[in-house]
């Protein structure tokens, strides 16, 4: 549960949704004080205006005594938002029941709406705290609010403060609380341990490139792997992107943070799965030992990749993990990468792009997603394209020419990673996302943002359960 929705609070001031199609026959029953003051301020019912309408007799005269609240005949979840941060602090509650499907998107809307990022200022606001509505779930409002708020941290955070040391000490932080175990594998070591790939991309800045393997849950359980892309800031390498293109590179581990708050949801809601986390942490900076275009870069699984572009670094280090993933032939693989332009000319920045080589577990996401209206469109793996991902000199080339189908070309290059070494292929879906809403939404404010990790979550309930 969030620090603002609480179980119960004497006192607390009602609030009373209201349709703009229903007020003017419930407004006119209500006491003539109320009715002027509607009508002297203005207020019809219409959705996301709020009424903050002071005692105007009796006990509560010159203070705040209730809130009227405008919300469509058929609220969506981002409809309550302006509750969350409209009203003034203090202590609040629903004055009569909501439907169930109402009163949870209300407690989870709370906790997502309020979230500001304030590491860098001195002063801190406050926020109203709500009182749980009847037949609202305060733990899944308060977990869904606390990790994806966790994702918006680690993505809103400059590089200066999140390289790849921070976000392992984020890693370590979260698997510390729900008693994971975790590897980070630093530097040098990567070539001794075999993940050549990841020291090829992140060799050139000072903060070294490493790989966090987190493991958490029963042996016993279905295993589920997720592979985050980790890198904390993409120059683009030596093919060096423009200002513009680099301003908000600090968002390039948007896919890592992901893995790290599902694996925070997964870990406190207890899911009946052993759990590996997987994520490849670098810089893709510039330096003498940077890797330059043209270069061959090897991999875990022993494939050659011909550099075509340094700016399409994100694949190359996903490539170790994931075939490291795929290594156990666990359940499914599901990674999260802010991998391509191409996604977001495709489908905006607001849609994630779904990629399966699993036609079940891609339905599974698809169901989830629509009933947690966290959004996601599947986009072909288009088999026929499979011959530009081909290297010349090499066994794959990271940037085809041409530009064409990027994003697919992206997910054929790694879904060549998620087979074992007997050619066994294990069930993947890959997320492209943005990570970032670029304006502010009620609910959704400008910066960083988790995409399609509360419909991966429901996905993963409904297929694992969970221990209690």
């Amino acid at each position: 549960m969030t620090d603002t929705l609480i179980e119960s609070a004497e006192g607390a001031t009602p609030i009373i949704p209201v349709t703009s199609g229903s007020f003017a026959e419930w407004i006119s029953e209500q006491p003539d004080t109320l009715q002027s003051w509607t009508a002297s301020t203005g207020f019809n019912g219409e959705a996301g205006t709020l009424s903050l309408v002071p005692g105007l007799n009796g006990d509560h005269e010159g203070s705040l005594a209730q809130v009227l609240f405008g919300v469509p005949d058929a609220p969506d979840i981002w409809d309550w938002a302006p509750l969350a941060t409209d009203l003034p602090v203090g202590t609040y509650a629903l004055a009569s029941a909501l439907p169930p499907d109402q009163a949870q998107d209300l407690a989870m809307v709370w906790g997502l709406a309020q979230y500001r990022f304030e590491r860098y200022v001195s002063t801190d606001k406050g926020r109203p705290t709500l009182v749980v509505p009847e037949g609202a779930d305060a733990a899944a409002a308060g977990r869904a609010a606390r990790y994806t708020n966790l994702v918006r941290d680690l993505v809103n955070t400059p590089a200066a403060d999140m390289g790849p040391d921070n976000l392992a000490e984020a890693a370590e932080r979260l698997a510390g609380e729900y008693g994971a175990s975790i590897d980070i594998i630093v530097g040098d070591e990567l070539l001794s341990r075999n993940f050549p790939a990841i020291h090829a991309v992140g060799r050139a800045h000072d903060r070294a490139p490493r790989l966090i393997d987190i493991i958490w849950g029963d042996p016993s359980a279905p295993k589920l792997t997720l592979v985050g892309k980790g890198v904390c800031f993409d120059t683009g390498g030596l093919d060096i992107k423009s200002a513009a293109g680099m301003r908000l590179m600090k968002k390039d581990m948007g896919g890592s943070a992901h893995v790290l708050g599902l694996a925070g949801m997964i870990m406190d809601a207890g899911l009946r799965v052993r759990l590996r986390v997987l994520v490849p942490a670098v810089e893709n900076s510039i330096a003498g030992n940077a890797m330059r275009p043209g270069d061959v870069v090897m991999t875990r699984k022993g494939l050659s990749v011909e550099i075509g572009n340094t700016d399409a670094e994100g694949r190359v280090i996903l490539s170790d993990a994931l075939f490291e993933a795929a290594s156990e032939q666990p359940e499914a693989i599901i990674d999260f990468a802010t991998l391509t332009g191409a996604a977001r000319v495709a489908l905006g920045t607001d849609v994630p792009a779904l990629f399966s080589n699993d036609e079940n577990l891609a339905s599974e996401l698809l169901s989830a997603s629509k009933a947690s209206r966290d959004p996601m469109w599947q986009m072909p793996l288009w088999q026929g394209y499979t011959k530009l991902v081909k290297g010349k000199i090499a066994d794959l080339n990271n940037a085809p020419e041409g530009g064409y189908g990027g994003a697919i070309t992206a997910a054929l290059f790694l879904e060549r990673f998620v087979e074992t070494d007997t050619g066994a292929t294990v069930p993947w879906a890959h997320f492209d996302i943005m990570a970032w809403n670029l304006s502010s939404r009620p609910g959704r404010p400008e910066g960083g943002e988790a995409m399609g990790m509360r419909a991966v979550f429901e996905a993963l309930v409904r297929r694992f359960g969970t221990e209690t």
